[in-house]
């Protein structure tokens, strides 16, 4: 006889085990009376030679036993046509969510496994940078999808959504934090390269064959064009003046300092050490950095900078920080104080690393040699940080240097000579 409702509804559960009702109408189809009370369908066939259970679902609304029936007959086709439902579905398990994969890629970066071109591991910086990218973007628009599911098309469609700042928001990050979270072209262009590299690693652990990145084009980036005019430079030279002279933080002042005068990176700076410090031929040898470990020249200015920095008894860092030991980190908040009094409004502190690479571009320098101090691999990297029209010709960090000392000075930069950036008198 055919299963039917009422002969599972009058199904009296057993006191161990379970009773099983079986379809005579289509063999292998029945539902199972668990001690529960639990009354479920399934489909008992062979696959390849092996007895299976296919579970089809429990009895009541959506599954009845006509619905659970047509369910175990669509099974039925599969396997006649050599398919293994049951393998499929544990694939589909399998089968991470974009979400699942950006944890996936977080624990194998942090592990030592993802490394860049110039086979660098990920730094905690560059990890936490990423995390919040994860979070705030990519997590809200695609965490819910499937990997093998992600098109260019949908890539496209975050591209854009992040631009236009479908994913802004202001999240409380503690008692008294906030993080605003911005939108924007280039939040948009870099998010999508992180996202690239992090379908790259799931094409490498066979969780796609392709990435569905790769061909997207992105924004052009023009957060980096900005840059201090030489009438800027003066303001700047005489608020750090005025401010070395009111009594502030002389660490913050010489830490701003150096980054106008050595172009390097602001974390290269907070964490110099006096070890790293080569004053007999002129530059800074930096074990790790954002590329790797690097020399880096340094101009005449500079040097004299360095040399008259006073060096604190126990601690080995360049600009040493109230803690025992430590670093500099009150920077962020200095800077915000100066560059309110000099009036550069939106100019942030890596503006500063722009700026020297443009001085040395105006001043007739190559951007291959200016690529030299800003301690970068290839000569493809700097031209992005070098806002003049002409395509300079000749070298040196020192001209540079020297250059942006007196323009910070006032005075006419003049190729030839060396000028140290020192306090205006008065």
């Amino acid at each position: 006889m055919s299963l039917t409702k009422r002969a599972i509804d009058a199904a009296k559960p057993p006191e161990s085990g379970e009773t099983v009702i079986w379809d005579d109408a289509m063999p292998g189809f029945c539902c199972r009376v668990r001690a529960s009370g639990a009354r479920l369908y399934y489909l008992k066939t062979r696959v390849k030679g092996r007895v299976r259970w296919f579970a089809i679902g429990r009895h009541g609304a959506p599954w009845t036993v006509e619905t659970a029936r047509r369910e175990a007959r669509r099974l039925l086709g599969e396997i006649v046509a050599d398919r293994d439902p049951a393998a499929e579905r544990d694939v589909e398990r399998r089968d991470p969510t974009v979400a699942e994969l950006c944890g996936q890629y977080l624990g194998a970066a942090q592990a030592g496994e993802i490394v860049s071109r110039l086979g660098e591991t990920k730094k905690a910086s560059t990890l936490a940078t990423d995390r919040g990218r994860i979070e705030r973007h990519i997590k809200p628009l695609l965490g819910k999808r499937k990997v093998r599911d992600v098109t260019q098309i949908d890539v496209r469609r975050f591209l854009a959504d992040v631009a236009s700042g479908k994913t802004a928001a202001d999240i409380k990050t503690g008692k008294h934090g906030r993080a605003i979270v911005e939108g924007g072209k280039g939040t948009a262009s870099r998010t999508v390269g992180l996202l690239g590299g992090i379908f790259t690693f799931a094409v490498k652990r066979g969780l796609r064959a392709d990435n569905p990145v790769r061909g997207v084009e992105r924004y052009r980036d023009r957060q980096n064009e900005r840059y201090l005019s030489a009438a800027e430079l003066a303001q700047l030279g005489e608020t750090l003046s005025a401010a070395e002279q009111a009594g502030d933080n002389p660490t913050a002042i010489a830490a701003i300092r150096l980054l106008i005068l050595t172009g390097c990176r602001k974390s290269e700076i907070l964490t110099l050490e006096w070890r790293h410090v080569d004053f007999e031929h002129a530059c800074l040898r930096l074990p790790t950095s954002k590329t790797g470990a690097k020399t880096m020249p340094l101009g005449a200015p500079a040097l004299e900078l360095l040399a008259s920095l006073p060096r604190l008894a126990g601690n080995p860092y360049v600009l040493p920080g109230e803690r025992s030991g430590g670093f500099f980190v009150g920077l962020p908040k200095a800077w915000e104080r100066i560059r309110a009094r000099a009036g550069l409004e939106g100019f942030r502190l890596h503006d500063l690393r722009h700026s020297f690479a443009s001085v040395g571009a105006a001043g007739g320098d190559s951007l291959l040699v200016i690529g030299r101090p800003l301690g970068h691999r290839g000569p493809r990297t700097s031209p992005r940080y070098a806002h003049v029209p002409s395509d300079p010709a000749k070298a040196a960090a020192d001209r540079i240097a020297s250059r942006i000392a007196a323009a910070m000075q006032g005075k006419p930069a003049d190729a030839g000579n060396v000028v140290a950036l020192k306090p205006k008198a008065g």
